[in-house]
This record gives structure tokens, sequence and C-alpha cells, in this order.
């Protein structure tokens, strides 16, 4: 079970206009040193540079993550000088709390602003003895779905590690109950945002921080399909993909990325995850749209598409949002579509919609933000690892 925190101080709350930490829009050397988003191997280099021993890590890790403190002064086993350094030099800092919403099915929702301009949405699900985090990597995003809401708000910028593992900070500290899985399916694609999601990643698994099993996190793909060989050899955790189609000239208009990377490339690259990953099936997740892909021709193609690959399919009902092109498909569109999939002996289950009361179902996530001209959009994608 994932440590709780003690005696933690309430949630920041509505900070003063400011660049987070860590981002690349702060002040250069007058900038502090963000400890919340170091793994343990950057923050025992950090403490070296500080002449201090690397064992310093770990207790700081233990501090921050597994005792929720969100300053230096409770840190006890570190030195008063040690610690009056820290706090002018370093400091623990994650995205604020804007808004919080709960659904009438307790599904939660924060706005959470993570510099003067902009805000990104987590959102967590209660379930049984479950509790799964969804947490977002990218302040907007550039894929341009057609069918999700956050591609609508445009793309500003990557998350940086602190405001990835942050919102998992904040999660543990703000929840009366353990969250036993986190997903990285919140607002943007987090395979273009390699490095801060994978350091992100090591502090969820980090035994001295959240100490959650591979399996139990999960990393959503619309297809990067370069970054997904790198995923599989430096934090190779639960893969999901956003199919939403079987053939590509269908996929090429709801994920545009598919243009770049086709299914041939994508399924090859899911093939060479799972052989990486024996005990892990990869996840296709489908999303019904009436008319559009729910067909029976469509659930034979996937069948026909899918039987190469150790897969699951999640078929998620379509989330409406204000300028939608799409309807969700009927229930017995769904139940069919799922049947013949089951049938063919591909394990597949409907997706139940949480936390749309309150607009945080899969595909429904907007955030605020101030989206940036379309060459950032570009350069987002073109800086494929």
């Amino acid at each position: 079970m994932m440590p709780q925190p003690v005696a933690a101080a309430p949630l920041p709350v509505r900070p003063d206009p400011g660049p987070a930490p860590g981002t690349g829009t702060g002040t250069g050397a007058a900038e502090r040193a963000n400890l919340l988003g170091m793994a343990r191997p950057r923050l025992e280099s950090y403490f070296e540079s500080l002449g201090e021993r690397p064992f310093r890590a770990r207790q700081v890790l233990k501090w921050i993550h597994a005792r929720g403190v969100s300053d230096f002064e409770p840190m006890t086993d570190l030195g008063r000088a040690l610690r009056a350094r820290l706090a002018e030099t370093a400091e623990i800092r994650a995205p604020a709390v804007e808004a919080h919403r709960t659904s009438a099915d307790g599904t939660r929702k924060w706005l959470l602003r993570v510099d003067s301009g902009n805000c990104v949405e987590m959102v967590f699900i209660p379930e049984g003895h479950r509790g799964t985090l969804c947490v977002s990597s990218q302040v907007g995003c550039p894929l341009d779905c057609a069918f999700c809401s956050t591609g609508r708000q445009g793309f500003n910028r990557n998350l940086s590690a602190a405001e990835i593992a942050g919102q998992l900070w904040l999660a543990v500290r703000a929840l009366d109950r353990p969250v036993t899985n986190v997903v990285l399916m919140g607002m943007g694609e987090p395979l273009l945002n390699f490095d801060a999601v994978t350091e992100a990643i090591d502090l969820m698994l980090e035994d001295l921080a959240y100490g959650l099993a591979r399996r139990r996190v999960t990393l959503s793909t619309a297809g990067v399909v370069p970054a997904i060989d790198r995923l599989a050899r430096r934090a190779p955790v639960s893969l999901a993909v956003s199919l939403h189609a079987p053939d590509d000239p269908l996929r090429d208009r709801l994920v545009p990325i598919n243009r770049k990377y086709p299914i041939a490339e994508l399924l090859a690259a899911c093939r060479r995850y799972a052989e990486a990953n024996p005990k892990q099936k990869i996840t296709f997740e489908y999303v019904m749209l009436d008319g559009v892909n729910d067909s029976p021709e469509h659930a034979r193609a996937l069948v026909a598409l899918l039987r190469p690959v150790p897969a699951k399919v999640n078929l998620i009902p379509f989330n409406p949002f204000p300028g939608a092109p799409f309807r969700r498909s009927p229930a017995a569109a769904v139940d069919g579509f799922r049947e013949r999939l089951n049938a063919a002996g591909i394990v597949a289950i409907t997706r139940r919609p949480r936390g749309d009361d309150i607009d945080a179902a899969c595909g429904q996530l907007a955030g605020e933000v101030i989206a940036r001209a379309a060459r950032v959009r570009r350069a987002a994608l073109a800086a494929v690892p």
C-alpha cells in the first residue's frame, strides 16, 4: 500500500501568478531547485553539488513523498545548517489547486494552476478497493484528436517532472483513501514529454516515495512509435494505445499522428513492447462513435488487426463536449461490438463513464490553456525522440 502523509499542511490554493519552477520559464540562476520532481539519481547529484553525501537524497525522498511535507524545517534528520541552506536554494512546490469538484458517482476533479496563464486537470476515480488517479503531462495537447476536448484547447508547453509527480503528491495529501493506480491519460501526449514523464514515473515506482508496482502505472499514447521503443527500455510500465480505428484512412481522420506513424508501424512497436514485457497485455483504447467506427465490419477488422498482439480492448463510450462533431454509439452497438471481440478470443470490456457530470470523463479534460502559435504545436510534434 502506498505510504500516507503525516501531519500534512493544507493544499496550496491560488498562488501568486508566476512561472512554475523547473519548467524553463524561470529566471535562471535565481530560480530555486524544485526537489518535488527529482527522482533518486538526480536528487543524489543535487546533494553532491552541495557537498553533501548522496544518502541525503533517501532521507529527503521519504520526507517529501512518503510523509508529504512541503518545507524543510520538519526534516529533523537533516542538520540545522543543511535545512537552512535548502530553504534558501530549494523548494517543494506542486501545482496549486484552483478549483475542485466532486461527481455524483464519487469521482473527483481538480483544476491545477501551473503558471500565471495555464491550468491542467487531474481526476481521481474511486472504485471498491481501487483508487485510480489520472494525471496530465502537457498543458493542452498538440495532437488534435478529433474526439478529444483537450486538443481543442491548443498546446502551450510540456509539464515539468515536478508538475507531473506533484499531481500524485497533491492527491495523496487530499484524499482519505489510497491511490492504488496511476494512469497518464490526462491532458497531453506523455511520450512527447518523455524525459519529464519518465522521471515522474521513477518517483511513482520509488519504494522511498509511492512504491507503486509497474503494472499499476499505465501510460497512454496515441502512437509515438520511436518513444514506445524508448519506454520499453527506460520505464516499462503498463502500456495503453489510443487506437480508435481498425484501418489507416479512418485513423488518419480521428488520430492525425497516424499520418506519421501508421497502424502497421504502431502495432509492430506494440509487439516489441510486449516482447520486452511478456507478463503484460497491451491495452487498446477504442472510443465508440455512432456511425463512424462502431459497425460489425469495424469489429471484424479490429479482430484481424489485433490477433498478432497480446491485446485487451477498452471500449469507451464517447463523452460529448461543446462543439463535438460526434455522438455516442447506442448501448446496443457497444454491446454487440464487445461481444464480437470476445467471441473471437480478444478480451474486451466497456469502460463505464465516470465523472461525466463534472466533465471529468475520458476525452473531456480541458483545463485552461493559452494556446501558442501553430509553430509551437509543430515543434512539439517534431521533437519526437
